[in-house]
């Protein structure tokens, strides 16, 4: 992800304000410079290291933090995660927004990094969703990212997929990604999630560029990929486009091997986001 956009800052201003208000009363007894250091309570996979500087930094230019771990990175109980100094009245404010991020973003990386070991040795990817909390989707993509992960849409405008509704709406499928083909920008995807294999093989016929397998078990995909994928061939050789992705989704966590040797490209899962518990993060004061 790229925080370098004014909006990120935009981001961490508006939760230190949502803490801080008016101001830190019980900062108000405190008055010299102090040392402190992160401590995990539980093990897991960082993340927010990058965006925990920023949060400080944005709060007291005078703050300074060394990471001890990388984005990323498996972590252990009673692990020193960061270093931090700086204002004592500062670090106390801004601690909770800092602490509340970094241990989401890490349990979202801690997840995610235990499906993509399940799928270690095969060609598939994991991806996410757009099921993700507002406001905070690009932090949580990122920390997908970070536990191993690979991202699907950011949002609406990164590509068309068809839904239920919209192909009941539009007609059908093949209406609704001519009308899409009509209408779009000549580089836009188009997905199609399909709840059947005759709904998957139509889509193949009509130019899709994806299409998404909503709760088809691995043993009619086992058949069913093949046959997508002769039929996707066989129109992409005259529109000289490229090969379909296929994905699988509404994927039971527990049962995700079974997937890897349907020839499929990709799982796409909420899990992460929405099964994760946060990580168990503390920060403690350095003696003097």
């Amino acid at each position: 992800m790229n925080f370098q956009s004014p909006k990120i800052n935009e981001f961490l201003d508006s939760w230190l304000d949502e803490d801080i208000g008016r101001g830190d009363l019980s900062s108000l007894s405190l008055e010299k410079n102090g040392s402190a250091y992160w401590v995990a309570k539980q093990s897991g996979v960082f993340c927010g290291g990058t965006l925990v500087k920023r949060i400080f930094q944005r709060l007291d230019k005078c703050i300074e933090i060394n990471l001890l771990q990388k984005e990323g990175a498996s972590f252990q109980i009673g692990q020193r995660l960061l270093e931090i100094q700086g204002p004592t009245a500062s670090l106390v404010s801004g601690e909770r927004t800092a602490l509340n991020l970094a241990m989401r973003l890490s349990g979202i990386a801690t997840v995610t990094a235990s499906l993509v070991k399940e799928l270690e040795g095969t060609k598939i990817h994991l991806a996410d969703t757009r099921k993700t909390t507002p406001g905070l989707r690009i932090f949580e993509k990122y920390a997908f990212r970070c536990g191993g992960g690979i991202n699907h849409r950011l949002g609406l405008d990164d590509a068309a997929m068809l839904k239920e509704n919209h192909i009941a709406w539009a007609g059908g499928i093949t209406q609704a990604i001519h009308k899409i083909k009509a209408k779009a920008p000549w580089t836009t995807k188009i997905i199609v999630e399909v709840e059947t294999p005759q709904q998957a093989e139509e889509a193949a016929s009509a130019g899709a560029d994806g299409i998404l397998f909503d709760e088809i078990s691995p043993n009619v995909l086992i058949d069913l990929v093949p046959k997508i994928r002769a039929l996707a061939s066989k129109r992409n050789s005259h529109e000289g486009t490229s090969h379909i992705v296929l994905e699988a989704s509404g994927v039971d966590p527990m049962r995700i091997k079974a997937f890897a040797e349907t020839g499929i490209n990709l799982i796409s899962t909420s899990a992460p986001m929405t099964r994760s518990q946060w990580s168990d993060f503390s920060m403690r004061f350095e003696p003097e």
